[in-house]
Formats: C-alpha cells, sequence, structure tokens
C-alpha cells in the first residue's frame, strides 16, 4: 500500500472527527467552493475526497458528484456517512474514467502529499478526464517561495505558490482564472491557497 494511503488509513476516524465542521468559520473557503458548484457542469470528481465531507456539501449545492481517495480507510468512513454517493479508491496519476467526461473535479488538499516532480502526471490525468471548459479547483497550503517540504501531521507534505502550481497546469491545457492566498486560522501553521482552473 502507498505511504500516503497507509497513513490516511491510520488517522482516518481521527481526521474525519477533526474536519467533519472545518468550513463553518471559513467564509473564503466556502466562495471558492461555491464558484466551483457555479461554473462545474455534469459529472464531478472530489478526487482525494477523504470521509466524503466536500462531497455531501458539492452535492447539496446541486452537483453531479463521486468521490475517489487512495486511502481505503477514508473510502469506507465516506460510504457509511453518505450512502447515497458513489466512492471508490484510486489514484489521481491513474484513474479509472473515460477521456473528456467530466465537468469538474476538486482537489481538496489532497495534491499536497504529491512529490512535485511527480505532480506533472497527475495534471496531465487531470486534462485527460476533463472535457473543455471543464473546470478544476485546487486546494493547498501557500508559500511564497516556489515549492517547500514540511512537515505535515499525517505524512511529508509541499508548500505551494500559486504562481509556481500555475506554471505547472498550463502545459496541460488547465489555465487559472481566479486564485486566492487567505492568512491563517488559528489551527492552521500558515497561509492557504486555492486555484480554480479551467481546461482550454
Amino acid at each position: 500500500m502507498p505511504v500516503v494511503a497507509a497513513a490516511y488509513d491510520r488517522v482516518a476516524e481521527l481526521y474525519a472527527a477533526m474536519f467533519e465542521h472545518a468550513l463553518r468559520d471559513m467564509p473564503f473557503d466556502r466562495a471558492m467552493l461555491g464558484a466551483f458548484a457555479d461554473l462545474a457542469s455534469g459529472p464531478v470528481l472530489d478526487l482525494g475526497c477523504g470521509p466524503g465531507r466536500l462531497t455531501g456539501q458539492l452535492r447539496d449545492l446541486g452537483l453531479d458528484i463521486f468521490g475517489v481517495d487512495l486511502s481505503p480507510e477514508m473510502v469506507r468512513l465516506a460510504r457509511a456517512a453518505h450512502p447515497g454517493l458513489r466512492f471508490e479508491t484510486g489514484s489521481m496519476t491513474a484513474l479509472d474514467i473515460p477521456d473528456a467526461s467530466l465537468g469538474g473535479i476538486l482537489a481538496w488538499y489532497s495534491i499536497i502529499h504529491i512529490h512535485p516532480q511527480r505532480l506533472a502526471p497527475a495534471f496531465a490525468e487531470f486534462a485527460r478526464v476533463l472535457r473543455p471548459d471543464g473546470v478544476a479547483l485546487l486546494g493547498f497550503q501557500a508559500t511564497d517561495h516556489g515549492v517547500e517540504a514540511y512537515d505535515h501531521k499525517v505524512t511529508t507534505a509541499y508548500r505551494w505558490s500559486p504562481d509556481a502550481l500555475a506554471e505547472l497546469l498550463l502545459p496541460h491545457g488547465l489555465h487559472p482564472i481566479c486564485r486566492m492566498v487567505r492568512e491563517p486560522h488559528e489551527n492552521e501553521r500558515g497561509e492557504q491557497g486555492c486555484l480554480l482552473v479551467v481546461r482550454r
């Protein structure tokens, strides 16, 4: 089992409890997710869905959405919490999804554990499964210094500047249309970023 999947399997129950209501005090994050919901149409993938908290919220906003996560334990929790939604185990670098079949991808803090040298194959998969004018929303810990590794509480992760991340997305036809960096909340260890892109 991949290191990241094993790490999240071990903390799945705690993670689900800690973040169940995390968005209540995060108006800017809710605004970005709302803009994504307004722009996405057709099937939408919550990639790195964890226990399905955002999958369920975006379904409530009217999206036809399903979830994929690397951690079998996270998928188990998501299925239990949201029995009306579809959740599968899978990797963002090898999605079992037809070409140009999705209207949107949510990658909410799910790219942060991928080594920078392995992100290009993941973004190639985003571009493959998104149809033209499909959108993707990426959430991540932000920095002003390109990319930097840090000691995440679960396993090694990477902070990104929006500009550096955009440079990796552009070769795959994924063009930024909105970016946000906000100050950390009291339980966060640095600035937080969002990047909304469209498939051209």
